[in-house]
């Protein structure tokens, strides 16, 4: 699979975040909107009420252009750091932040995080948008190939470090994976917390016309590459994928949520 994977160049020079959010997460069509998005966001209300997971700061690394991954995160964190290696998707991102006219429309996924915490009114969902904007603190570039991913910048440890669907496309071999991990853990306090989110057995997905690689996670490759890393996992959920009917645009086979602590 190396010898496939996207380089960051091409990423910086191909990849639409526009395009990208609609592919994924347009309501009713997007290939991650329902199964993906329903399955992350549990996981996530989860982790952050019934497993007690919360703190000062909140880390999100690889935050793409994407929102959803913070609904439930701004309730229990008092501040939120963003950061993604693209420029395009920051902007993207920024747009959201500063309600432009031309920003993507979360409403539909905003809503369904709403519903989990048992308020659901429009006045809930606009509360919690704004809620979510006043939390996020940063924007920052960063670059997982980096020893220090935010270099020259560097971030005070976070109380826990979030990522989705970031991992499994920056790394094209499971020691870069790893290494990847274990950078990471200069970034967590002691006994902080990381959280991170992806798919099971996928090669590609598509950002509208443009295919960029995946590299293939199963079970056993996850759960060893963090321990090697030095993680003690706490938790981690494995979901067969559902609907294929669009296997097409991402083939990925399934879903998975880990949560792991540094050591203290």
């Amino acid at each position: 699979m190396a010898s496939l994977s996207t380089s960051q160049q091409a990423y910086m020079d191909e990849f639409n975040a526009k395009n990208y959010l609609l592919t994924s997460y347009a309501e009713g069509t997007g290939i991650l909107f329902g199964e993906w998005t329903n399955f992350a966001l549990q996981n996530l209300h989860k982790t952050f009420t019934e497993d007690g997971v919360s703190g000062d700061t909140l880390l999100d690394f690889g935050t793409g252009a994407s929102i959803y991954q913070l609904l439930s995160a701004c309730e229990v964190f008092n501040e939120i750091i963003v950061s993604d290696l693209l420029e395009q998707n920051r902007v993207e991102f920024q747009k959201w932040l500063k309600k432009d006219s031309d920003a993507f429309d979360w409403t539909h996924i905003i809503k369904y995080v709403c519903e989990l915490e048992g308020n659901s009114s429009r006045e809930d969902c606009e509360k919690k948008a704004e809620k979510l904007r006043t939390k996020v603190k940063e924007v920052l570039q960063c670059d997982a190939l980096k020893r220090n991913p935010y270099d020259p910048v560097v971030l005070p440890p976070v109380d826990c470090l979030l990522s989705t669907l970031c991992l499994d496309v920056v790394s094209k071999d499971m020691k870069l994976y790893v290494d990847v991990l274990k950078n990471f853990k200069d970034l967590i306090k002691p006994g902080g917390h990381i959280l991170v989110l992806g798919t099971i057995n996928a090669t590609f997905y598509h950002a509208g016309k443009k295919r960029f690689s995946v590299m293939p996670m199963n079970k056993d490759l996850l759960e060893a590459a963090y321990k090697e890393a030095g993680y003690k996992i706490q938790k981690a959920v494995y979901m067969p994928r559902i609907d294929k009917s669009k296997a097409h645009i991402a083939d990925f086979q399934g879903k998975y949520f880990i949560h792991a602590r540094t050591p203290k």
